[in-house]
């Protein structure tokens, strides 16, 4: 499957009982229209602590076929017709972080063989954002990758993608994106939110973890670690 170099971490807020409304009209209408144009759908969530919030993932070759294709997509037939549905379940949809993979990485690998189709998923998803200073990105990455990973990865977590911010100018600024924000963000993946609170348990007793890596990390992030704990809808190929 080809390798994506863009990537969007996608926030909706969405009006109180439209989030069930959005996921069966977004899964039915937009996920092979998109895939049509070159985007790819990585993943879809539904969030364990906000029931109104929607969270999602796109990935594109670049950022000239980003443009490319977030311009066909957003005049096409489909979207003329089914947008204003989705808009309607919509607050805002303009939390969105722009990235990019950690150089030498892979995101979402390990889910390239599942298809983008209605089956059984399973699985806790916990999306990790560090706001950092601008500039620190690389130094982060490669300390978390030394450091961080063999721990989290020893205590049970699957990571499964790791990104930093990419900087490149928004092709399509009809959807905005937050610029000016620096930011390292990984995905780990567990099997059920029992399995994440026994990984939480073995990184508390994990003396290195708590006296010294996550300290670091943490003093690196000009606000605290934001930690959101996801479940993967039908048609999301990040999953167990």
């Amino acid at each position: 499957m080809e390798l994506h170099s863009v990537f969007e971490l996608r926030r909706y807020r969405l009006h109180p009982g439209g989030r069930e409304r959005l996921i069966g009209l977004f899964d039915r209408e937009f996920v092979e229209p998109q895939g049509a144009l070159g985007m790819r759908v990585e993943g879809e969530f539904r969030d364990c602590g906000d029931p109104d919030a929607f969270v999602w993932v796109r990935s594109f070759s670049d950022m000239g076929t980003r443009t490319d294709a977030l311009a066909a997509f957003y005049s096409s037939p489909v979207w003329k017709e089914h947008g204003p549905c989705a808009n309607e379940t919509m607050l805002n949809a303009d939390n969105v972080l722009l990235l990019k993979p950690v150089a030498g990485t892979r995101p979402f690998s390990r889910n390239r063989s599942r298809r983008q189709e209605a089956m059984p998923t399973k699985g806790l998803v916990t999306v990790n954002i560090c706001s950092l200073a601008l500039g620190t990105e690389d130094k982060f990455a490669a300390f978390f990758i030394a450091e961080a990973l063999p721990i989290l990865e020893g205590a049970g977590a699957r990571v499964d993608a790791l990104f930093t911010t990419e900087r490149s100018v928004n092709g399509f600024p009809r959807l905005p994106v937050r610029e000016g924000e620096t930011v390292f963000v990984w995905f780990e993946l567990h099997e059920d939110e029992d399995g994440f609170s026994r990984h939480q348990e073995r990184l508390r007793k994990d003396v290195r973890w708590t006296s010294e890596v996550f300290p670091h990390m943490d003093s690196q992030c000009w606000r605290r670690i934001e930690v959101s704990r996801l479940t993967p809808t039908s048609r999301s190929l990040c999953t167990l």
